[in-house]
């Protein structure tokens, strides 16, 4: 692989503006362009608003294009996506990219000339084993069949948990897991820890999603006595709407909205079925709530002994962990002192130090697996 000339290397990301990749991009790319690199955004899918872009792109200091293509899992057929991964290779020539870091292994072509990084960040295929069973249906399967595809192509590919990467290498069949990388998030308010914790508990995320669980968390709230407000859209982009009726929703909510919430310090309650890191957590963390997650292996890799943990499909007992916080408010200090401590060690300093060493050993040609412990 070839050493970048310029003083200033230029990195070529892919985002969406959807979910968490959009905060994912935003904090690495801010970190990469204080460490130096330029960083133009190659964003697919769904267009925000010109008063969003321009706000994201003073935050970061990234170059955002909003490139119309479609996203990997809202395609409709594998040609769009693979039309997608041609237009990306042929705009990493146009600007003269340096290395090339793709949001989904789908999205890689054997036309890119410079070396390609893909984060898992999720994926239908491990979506699938986690949540459903039986064979992948055919509009999953060629999702599923285009990640593996992409997995042979890139150069590095990464992940957020050692929980995730073993997963990946699991239903891709790969030679090696991918390098983790810790996810990082930077709050865009900062938190005031002076007044005392409010009395409500609070989730976020994709709610359509059959993997963040909106039923059984519909049925926590119905045996509480403290509302339980969530934030995130309850139908999906194709129209598919999750119905509940003991739930506070709050809609979809702006970085801003969100960390309102959180400087509540409300307790925060996770029930996901599947998550491959959960920014959301890391956010309530990083604020001082307490943390109930449920107890699968990427929760357990990140916060045990900073969090209760809970069977996804237990509405009782998650509400009974919520309840036992409700009645000890000095234990509720206590866990949410302990989540905030933790979340310091997801920083996006790390995770930008762990990425640039990841670039740097595909430019000098270092084996990718000795840099793990700086990546890790």
């Amino acid at each position: 692989m070839r050493m970048p000339l310029r003083d200033h290397p230029h990195i070529l990301m892919t985002a969406d503006a959807l979910g968490g990749i959009w905060q994912y991009s935003l904090d690495l790319g801010e970190g990469l362009v204080r460490r130096g690199f330029v960083v133009t955004i190659a964003l697919l899918g769904p267009v925000p608003s010109r008063e969003r872009l321009l706000a994201a792109e003073a935050a970061s200091g990234c170059r955002i294009l909003a490139t119309g293509l479609s996203l990997d899992w809202m395609a409709r057929a594998p040609a769009e996506v693979r039309e997608a991964g041609a237009a990306l290779a042929l705009l990493a020539v146009t600007l003269n990219a340096d290395i090339v870091h793709l949001h989904s292994p789908a999205l890689a072509s054997r036309d890119y000339h410079v070396p390609i990084v893909a984060v898992c960040h999720s994926c239908v295929g491990t979506w699938w084993e986690a949540v459903e069973t039986g064979p992948l249906p055919p509009d999953l399967a060629w999702r599923r069949d285009l990640t593996a595809e992409g997995c042979a192509i890139v150069d590095v590919l990464l992940a957020p948990t050692h929980a995730f990467a073993a997963a990946t290498q699991r239903v891709y069949g790969l030679a090696e897991r991918p390098l983790v990388v810790r996810n990082g998030r930077r709050s865009p308010i900062g938190h005031s820890h002076s007044l005392p914790p409010q009395p409500y508990v609070f989730t976020a995320g994709r709610l359509w999603d059959r993997a963040k669980n909106a039923e059984t968390l519909d049925e926590v709230a119905a045996r509480l006595d403290w509302p339980l407000r969530a934030a995130g859209s309850m139908e999906s982009p194709g129209g598919e709407r999750v119905e509940v009726m003991h739930l506070d929703c709050l809609g979809r909510l702006d970085d801003q909205g969100i960390a309102a919430q959180l400087g509540e310090r409300p307790i925060f309650l996770s029930l996901a079925r599947y998550e491959p890191f959960g920014l959301a957590v890391l956010e309530a963390a990083s604020a001082g709530c307490a943390l109930v997650l449920s107890d699968v292996t990427s929760f357990r890799e990140l916060w045990e002994g900073a969090a209760l943990f809970v069977d996804p499909e237990d509405a009782e007992g998650a509400a009974a962990a919520i309840r036992g916080l409700v009645e000890d408010p000095d234990e509720r200090l206590r866990q949410g002192s302990a989540a905030r401590t933790r979340s310091s060690c997801y920083g996006v300093d790390a995770m930008t130090s762990g990425v640039v060493a990841v670039f740097r050993g595909c430019w000098t040609g270092t084996p990718v697996r000795s840099l793990a412990g700086a990546a890790a």
